[in-house]
């Protein structure tokens, strides 16, 4: 019983938060044109899904944030690496690391859209920034906050500096690495829908701004939704692959 209440409990916060969405169109506190009742929704979310529209939008972010994420990744882990295996570097660029970080990708969009125009750059620009910090930090964590009694094994066998980071250093931080990656997704799919309804004629973040001015609020729900489950997706193959080569013990707090 306890465990099919474990297994049920996730779903009861969607189950109350429909509930009060069809009582409220019920109760018409809102018009239908602010407000659409979930059946309305539902059938626009089957029209797009079967003509085809909502796969296409989806395929053209899902497309942008996975080429933008690649990048940011290995630009992280590529400064990562340099922090570790050359530690005075760090003064060099360590002040435009932290100024960048504090700096909204989407204020950079107009900037962004003088210089690249509204083509596939400036988007994968825009993500590159959201995602590069959270990793490049998590993965700087994962191999400075390394055992000093591991690598003193190393020292001990005469491994090389290249040598001690692939066989103790980069194994010890895989968990780091991924909890980067998996807030870096995050980031990157609230970046782009925000590129995407500034600067692209196509994708979900398109696909909700183009509803609005037509005025279809149900659309616009679609949209939403569709984010949430393509990102949800997505973090929990993260937290699966976390769970499965960790053991658990790489989630850092959540499931």
């Amino acid at each position: 019983m306890k465990k099919i209440h474990t297994s049920l409990a996730p779903y009861l916060g969607i189950l109350l938060l429909l509930g009060a969405w069809f009582l409220v169109c019920r109760l018409e506190l809102f018009s239908a044109y602010v407000l659409p009742t979930p059946e309305k929704v539902f059938a626009s979310f089957l029209d797009m899904l079967f003509s085809g529209e909502l796969y296409t939008d989806v395929a053209v972010s899902l497309f942008r944030v996975l080429k933008g994420f690649l990048i940011a990744f290995l630009l992280a882990f590529g400064l990562g690496m340099l922090r570790f295996l050359l530690p005075a570097s760090e003064k060099y660029y360590n002040l435009l690391v932290q100024f960048f970080r504090n700096v909204p990708p989407l204020s950079l969009i107009p900037l962004l859209i003088l210089w690249c125009g509204i083509g596939e750059m400036t988007k994968t620009v825009i993500i590159i920034l959201a995602a590069f910090f959270p990793m490049y930090l998590n993965i700087v964590k994962g191999f400075t906050g390394c055992d000093k009694k591991l690598l003193e094994v190393g020292d001990v066998f005469g491994c090389s500096p290249f040598r001690k980071f692939t066989s103790i250093v980069l194994p010890y931080a895989s968990a780091d690495i991924l909890v980067g990656m998996r807030i870096g997704m995050g980031y990157s799919w609230r970046a782009i829908i925000g590129a995407e309804m500034i600067a692209a004629s196509s994708g979900i973040g398109h696909m909700i701004l183009f509803a609005q001015e037509m005025s279809r609020t149900d659309k616009v729900i679609v949209g939403i939704f569709v984010i949430g489950i393509v990102g949800l997706i997505t973090d929990k193959l993260f937290g699966m692959a976390l769970h499965r080569l960790f053991k658990g013990n790489g989630e850092h707090g959540w499931n």
